[in-house]
């Protein structure tokens, strides 16, 4: 994008999220077809995501990691203590996985209603890809090679590729609940706010503590990681479609891999 590099990187993150934002904004829209998609299908771009993801954590944050630091050890750390951050935040809120009775809704226990539950599960999913961006453009600097630049837009465009999916498996069980079409894509699309409010937060709090770059990149692949093996992966194959879905992942992870090294050349 000419003229992007010059930007504040502030100003990119936005911009970045923002497009993050659309494209959830984008797959709610099909809560207004008139004929939903398949199950077959909702679980084989799940199963997309969750290869989007992964490799996203991979290639634009684990290996940077570890090429800024020299060495695997920050990496490694941040990894864990992104995975834990996310345990506990999901100890402590209360939310419901899709398609889960009301009874196992996890957290601390409150009497909300099944739908805010739905909603809040999703904007936890979205914290750490919102902070994994941030976190990338916060690491730019006037000095900056062209790969991280690289590396970062990747990142964002990857993230916004799996949002897609993201966007309608949130505003169709919503639609199921008995919200209207306008009200099921407010919310589906909302659950995409949180992502610009976390990058934000990261590319802020990485401005005052480059020399934690190394561990922040793994922490936020660790909180990613997190969330697919946690929900992305068990909710694209508890409906039987698992070959769909383990296809969907690998073409995901394909696709990721390939933009990444791709651009870097």
């Amino acid at each position: 994008m000419p003229g992007f590099e010059v930007l504040n990187p502030i100003v990119q993150t936005l911009i970045a999220t923002l497009f993050t934002w659309g494209t959830t904004a984008c797959g709610a829209l099909f809560v207004f077809l008139r004929r939903e998609p398949s199950r077959k299908f909702l679980d084989s771009m799940l199963g997309f995501a969750s290869g989007v993801m992964l490799a996203s954590s991979v290639f634009s944050l684990l290996i940077p990691s570890v090429e800024l630091s020299g060495t695997w050890v920050p990496g490694v750390i941040g990894l864990l203590l992104g995975a834990v951050f996310l345990r506990f935040i999901d100890l402590i809120l209360p939310h419901l996985h899709l398609r889960l009775p009301q009874e196992k809704a996890e957290g601390i226990k409150a009497s909300w209603r099944r739908t805010s539950l739905l909603i809040l599960a999703v904007t936890i999913h979205n914290i750490p890809e919102g902070l994994a961006i941030g976190i990338s453009f916060g690491a730019l600097t006037p000095q900056m090679e062209k790969t991280q630049l690289i590396s970062a837009l990747t990142l964002a465009l990857g993230i916004g590729i799996q949002n897609l999916p993201e966007g309608l498996a949130v505003s169709l069980p919503l639609r199921r609940e008995g919200f209207t079409a306008k009200k099921s894509f407010f919310f589906g699309q909302l659950s995409g706010a949180v992502e610009p409010m976390a990058a934000l937060l990261g590319v802020i709090l990485i401005r005052h503590m480059l020399t934690l770059l190394p561990y922040a990149l793994g922490f936020a692949a660790g909180a990613m990681i997190f969330v697919v093996v946690e929900e992305v992966i068990p909710e694209s194959q508890s409906e039987g479609h698992s070959d769909e879905a383990t296809f969907g992942a690998i073409v995901g992870f394909a696709l990721m891999m390939a933009l990444d090294l791709s651009f870097k050349r």
